[in-house]
């Protein structure tokens, strides 16, 4: 609060116009294309290779017989690589239409089947989930609950006489006719006189089912006086209420087959397709006295013997009062892209709870609501029956979509099948657009780099894709895109056409492919360009920043290649140089090595440049993220004062670190005049003058005579 002034003095009042926003959130790539598993058109943030590997799996096998081997996709490599050097990366999964996730439905624990008779009592089943609905097997059984005693008898005469060690068993010889035996029947039920006496097969009570596997059928009862049905009478009003019912459902977060097992538990409960992709799951230590059980998610190819468990949920309830309840533990959230295929998909959600498990979601059946009571005791005893059996199975039903096989991978990649898919396909190629659109949203997607490794500008149906990627760069006006303009084993007179066809400063290609080791298959692998070059940006961001040029010795260098497709002349070098391809170059004692940074862009200018157009990318990043607080500020010179103070620093800082020339910021008086506050609007001028690089060094050796003077 300000002093009051009333007599003479000295008054001293702060203005802190130092001031300045949280910093600038971590920014990172993106990458577009298919993987292993994980979630199909849903764009996710990863932190290092590991946890892509979690999410989104790593190598597969494709083909059949003697061609069947172990590949991984090309986004993998691009993940791995990039990782290295940068915090973030951006993950859009492609799969083709019809692509679906795995699910396990869990049954609740296993209860009985009630049929009533007139009211008088009641039959259970002591099996339920067959077929039928007592069932016909020797070893079935039928329970009559007298109170809280259970009484059971053979719905079947069994091979070799009666169980007589299977006691308490219900026999009752009446021999006389069918309203008697009811009447009888009824009048020792009511009285609890039942006797348990071991006889022989032709005296027990037998029970039937006129029409077995149907609710509601009547139950028949056979007194056994011979081997024909002569005294058979009819409980009516029988009908079946299963107490039996799903408990929860869990689904996995990954879409595709490779998630689940397409076939039965074999050998020591390995899955038929078990690998390192697939999951599966176990529920046990089953506490009705406390309703909790445990969950596992298991590890694919695992056994029953050797269980490697990835994820362990302990005391978890169906009980949404407690802490452990397995919605908020597992989580239940839901996230599906709305609109494919049309000008605006956008990403929906539902759900109550996010999810905390790296691998499955919860939909949830069964509730039991106070499941215990003040007291710590089982609040109702039929509770219990809906807690989940004690069982262990694998997931089901993920589907793929429709998937080339085989797959063509790394240098066989055609126009027709990329790794497996085929963009001439209005499905697939919607797929990936619709990727494109969704990172189109820059308050949601937060990246300055894009590739789509697999796809190459000289194949027609590839060339449809990045058209729409090159329009999506330009629009949002804060992203690059690295594309590749061919095929492996095309000539350079190819590679040039395709440059040439394209002009765009927000977008630049790299050639050749590039030969790299793959530890995880053991062999050498061709990739394309675009795979690589986005480590060498986070590489150059690393060492130096965006505004230095990810080229030479210094900063271009990809430690990770065995060799270039192609070892490329000086010769071959300007000649790509000259149409705006940026050569890969193989140097003695260097290794491979990005050897050019130019855009796309066919009028020479500042932005011909990769160095100049990340420059401005980071700048319109800075100052559209950190100056979004001032939005709805009155536009008063000390609102304009609190721009200048932010933006300022930073350009100075850019100056000092080699990236700008000069400089100028202005936002006063002159470019906020009356009419542009009236239109509610706050208008700055930035000026610069971008550091260029030293592309080309030349060096004048001036031979002088003897006794020649050198100028100062």
């Amino acid at each position: 609060m300000a002093e009051k002034i009333v007599s003479p003095g000295v008054f001293t009042n702060e203005v802190d116009q130092s001031f300045l926003p949280a910093g600038v959130q971590a920014i990172g790539a993106a990458v577009i294309g298919p993987t292993a598993k994980g979630p199909a058109s849903i764009p996710t943030i990863v932190s290092s290779y590991s946890e892509f590997v979690q999410l989104f799996g790593g190598k597969i096998e494709s083909g059949s017989g003697a061609n069947k081997d172990s590949y991984k996709y090309l986004t993998n490599y691009a993940a791995q690589e990039y990782l290295k050097y940068a915090d973030t990366l951006t993950v859009v999964r492609v799969l083709d239409s019809g692509f679906s996730a795995a699910s396990a439905v869990i049954s609740s624990s296993t209860s009985t089947g009630v049929l009533s008779a007139n009211g008088k009592f009641t039959l259970h089943t002591s099996s339920i989930g067959t077929t039928h609905i007592f069932g016909t097997a020797p070893e079935d059984e039928v329970q009559i609950t007298v109170g809280s005693t259970e009484y059971r008898f053979i719905t079947a005469d069994p091979a070799g006489g009666l169980p007589i060690d299977s006691s308490p068993i219900f026999y009752l010889n009446t021999g006389s006719n069918g309203e008697k035996y009811l009447n009888e029947l009824v009048t020792e039920i009511n009285n609890a006189a039942i006797g348990v006496t071991a006889v022989d097969g032709t005296t027990h009570l037998q029970l039937t089912a006129s029409s077995a596997g149907t609710s509601g059928n009547a139950i028949s009862v056979d007194t056994g006086s011979g081997t024909t049905l002569s005294d058979v009478i009819t409980l009516s009003g029988g009908t079946e209420t299963s107490t039996q019912s799903d408990c929860f459902t869990l689904t996995t977060l990954s879409h595709g087959e490779d998630q689940n097992s397409a076939g039965p538990l074999g050998t020591n409960n390995v899955l038929d397709s078990g690998s390192e992709n697939n999951i599966r799951w176990e529920v046990n230590n089953v506490n009705t006295a406390k309703g909790t059980f445990q969950l596992l998610i298991r590890k694919g190819t695992d056994t029953d013997s050797r269980k490697a468990v990835l994820e362990q949920y302990n005391n978890l309830t169906l009980d949404p009062n407690t802490s452990n309840y397995i919605g908020k533990v597992i989580g239940d959230a839901t996230a599906t892209i709305s609109d494919g295929g049309t000008s605006d998909p956008f990403i929906s959600y539902a759900g109550d709870y996010p999810n905390r498990s790296k691998y499955v979601r919860v939909d949830i059946h069964q509730r039991t609501l106070n499941y215990l009571d003040e007291n710590g005791n089982v609040r109702d005893s039929s509770l219990s029956g809906s807690l989940p059996s004690a069982t262990s199975a694998s997931f089901n039903g993920g589907s793929d979509g429709t998937v080339a096989h085989p797959r063509l991978f790394y240098s066989n990649i055609t126009n027709e099948n990329i790794q497996g898919f085929n963009l001439s396909t209005s499905t697939t190629k919607d797929a990936y657009i619709d990727a494109i659109k969704l990172l189109k949203n820059q308050d949601e997607y937060d990246i300055n780099l894009l590739s789509l490794p697999g796809l190459v500008d000289n194949f027609s149906n590839h060339a449809t894709v990045l058209t729409e990627a090159i329009g999506m760069v330009e629009d949002r006006g804060d992203c690059f895109l690295v594309i590749d303009p061919v095929e492996h084993g095309a000539s350079i007179s190819t590679v040039t056409a395709k440059a040439e066809a394209r002009d765009s400063n927000y977008v630049a290609e790299y050639w050749p492919w590039i030969k790299i080791p793959d530890n995880d298959l053991g062999r050498n692998v061709w990739v394309p360009a675009s795979t690589l070059i986005p480590s060498v940006y986070a590489f150059n961001d690393r060492v130096a920043a965006p505004w230095f040029a990810p080229a030479g010795l210094n900063r271009g260098g990809i430690d990770i290649a065995v060799q270039t497709e192609r070892k490329l002349t000086h010769a071959n070098r300007d000649t790509l140089y000259d149409s705006n391809v940026n050569p890969i170059a193989t140097f003695p004692n260097a290794g491979v090595t990005v050897f050019g940074q130019k855009t796309l862009q066919k009028k020479a200018s500042a932005l011909d440049r990769v160095n100049v157009r990340r420059l401005l990318i980071a700048a319109k990043k800075f100052i559209a993220s950190s100056t979004k607080f001032l939005v709805f500020e009155n536009n008063t010179a000390a609102t304009r004062n609190r721009f200048l103070s932010i933006v300022n620093p930073y350009f100075e800082n850019i100056q000092s670190r080699q990236g700008l020339y000069a400089f100028k910021v202005v936002m006063d008086g002159t470019n906020n005049t009356a009419d542009v506050i009236d239109r509610n609007e706050m208008r700055g001028q930035i000026f610069m003058q971008p550091a260029k690089t030293a592309e080309f060094i030349v060096v004048d050796f001036n031979i002088m005579p003897t006794g020649a003077s050198f100028p100062e």
